[in-house]
């Protein structure tokens, strides 16, 4: 599939891959105020620091999902405000064998 052809359909495939969604202090604020909480109590309960303790990352269910990925509606909870990384999905980053299972890529072979 040529990625220049994708177009996200919302499947939540990138949402759902396991993995840190790095934030950066723009984003942080932006997602503290969307969702309207203080700063500070957004930092502490809804980030953790990375591995690599270069920055702090969205905090993941138990499965690896994002933790603003709400599958009832098959949408990001914080959409307005998602993170560049999340918006760079499959451009900047992606996963081995994502065009299988990210409807976004699939469409293209359907029509």
């Amino acid at each position: 599939m040529e990625i220049s052809k994708f177009k996200c359909v919302r499947c939540g495939t990138c949402c759902k891959w396991e993995g840190a969604v790095r934030v950066t202090e723009q984003e942080i604020d932006a997602i503290a105020a969307f969702l309207g909480i203080p700063l500070d109590e957004f930092i502490q309960k809804h980030t953790y620091l990375t591995p690599d303790r270069k920055s702090l990352s969205l905090l993941e269910k138990p499965d690896g999902s994002c933790c603003y990925y709400d599958d009832d509606a098959h949408a990001c909870r914080i959409q307005p405000v998602k993170p560049a990384q999340c918006s760079a999905f499959p451009y900047e980053w992606n996963f081995p064998g994502w065009e299988k299972l990210c409807k976004g890529a699939q469409q293209d072979e359907e029509e």
